[in-house]
């Protein structure tokens, strides 16, 4: 089937912030269309965006330039060409071999490679999981376990925690596989419906972060734990369990090589770590992404050999969803877990390796959204296609954050129909 159009254009994310759409026109007239989201938390290694910097337009973050590049440059590569998403993904990971894609952005190559694996899959009147599927030699699709963002802080919030996302990560009960998702996704709508009530009643604000949490202030950064626990227990037809993203490079003072939490100040490596262990051992936490900073590698080494057999520790900004960075974690024993995000490192095929060198590696994968969402579901089909662990995808609320759970309901009764 071959390719007859292929453009992009200027569309805006969840922030009311520019980002790129991309379509691609097959020769039947089927049109398949792919959106790149963009993030707040950002880390240091991960490939870049490629924005205008025209001050007088759209306060700099214009992707005309990107978007020129799409149109002028790559897809005249791609015009009349039999679709192959692998191979074409290859050629656009040719036209920057930086890692960071400083020349071109990651945001320009990712819109045109997701829709190229869209479009591979309408050709072939499959669904973009099977798709998936196939490519990352996934022996059996299976459904992730959503973990559900509900209190927002940090870099995601205008409110005083430090932390940056309390999630509930609701428990399947394993007897039916067809009702497990469904039952998931509903412990997170009534828990974070509950919860808004909740802060509704004792006066505090129910505004949310950029990720749909809610984000009231507290007195410290294990207040909301408690907080969480104590609607857990007024839902006992549901069982949760707790995660967190403390996003720790967003705290970490490089001069002192020290932590701030909104209330512990200063603290060594090892005191994080002990508080990390105190809240394990109170509330029900089975996760904490990026609980040291990016540069903290003996930090990270320091976490992971203490409470590492206990708790899944994953990493974001320390990987950047790159395979060599996952390998080489592997080898100076930081975390045991790794978040993957497809603009961290620019091309469908690039994630795919560091999903590869996750499973190689025998690290839980948790496939993940940005905070400046669009309306694509390309990462539900992406975490069912290589049978992750988790998704997490923000709140059950904003229609960014719900696609994505709508799309794992579709692809649910798919699997299990």
């Amino acid at each position: 089937m071959q390719i007859i159009n292929c453009y992009a254009y200027e569309i805006f994310d969840s922030r009311g912030l520019p980002t790129i759409e991309c379509c691609i026109q097959l020769a039947n007239g089927h049109k398949v269309y792919a959106s790149v989201p963009s993030g707040a938390s950002v880390g240091s290694a991960e490939a870049l965006e490629l924005r205008d910097d025209n001050t007088n337009r759209l306060l700099g973050k214009g992707v005309l330039q990107a978007v020129n590049y799409i149109n002028n440059t790559i897809a005249p590569k791609l015009l009349y060409q039999e679709i192959n998403a692998l191979a074409m993904d290859s050629m656009l990971m040719d036209l920057d071999h930086h890692p960071q894609k400083i020349t071109i952005g990651a945001n320009t190559i990712l819109a045109v490679s997701m829709a190229l694996f869209k479009a591979q899959a309408a050709a072939e009147n499959l669904e973009l999981y099977q798709i998936l599927q196939r490519v990352s030699g996934t022996a059996q699709a299976k459904m992730p376990t959503p973990m559900f963002n509900v209190i927002n802080g940090g870099a995601h919030a205008n409110n005083n925690l430090h932390v940056q996302e309390y999630m509930i990560v609701p428990q399947a009960d394993d007897l039916d596989a067809h009702k497990n998702y469904a039952q998931q996704l509903h412990a997170g709508v009534v828990f974070y419906q509950t919860l808004k009530q909740q802060l509704h009643d004792s006066g505090q604000s129910t505004n949310v972060g950029d990720e749909g949490g809610f984000a009231p202030n507290f007195v410290n950064d294990a207040a909301p734990l408690q907080l969480l626990t104590d609607i857990a227990q007024q839902l006992p037809q549901y069982s949760y369990k707790f995660a967190l993203d403390v996003a720790a490079s967003e705290l970490f003072n490089e001069k002192t090589q020290s932590y701030d939490l909104l209330q512990e100040k200063n603290l060594s490596a090892q005191q994080l770590t002990d508080i990390y262990e105190d809240w394990c051992q109170k509330f029900d936490i089975i996760s904490i992404e990026d609980g040291m900073s990016q540069t903290d590698i003996m930090g990270w080494k320091t976490l992971t050999a203490q409470i590492g057999n206990a708790v899944q520790l994953v990493g974001d900004d320390i990987f950047v969803t790159s395979p060599m960075k996952i390998r080489k974690g592997v080898l100076q024993k930081t975390a045991n877990a790794v978040l993957i995000k497809p603009n961290q490192i620019g091309t469908v095929s690039q994630t795919l390796a560091a999903i590869d060198a996750c499973k190689n590696n025998n690290l839980k994968i948790v496939i993940s959204h940005r905070s400046g969402e669009t309306n694509d579901t390309f990462i539900a089909d992406l975490a069912v296609g290589t049978a992750c662990h988790y998704i997490k995808a923000g709140a059950p609320a904003r229609g960014e954050r719900i696609a994505k759970y709508n799309r794992l309901l579709v692809l649910n009764d798919m699997l299990y129909a």
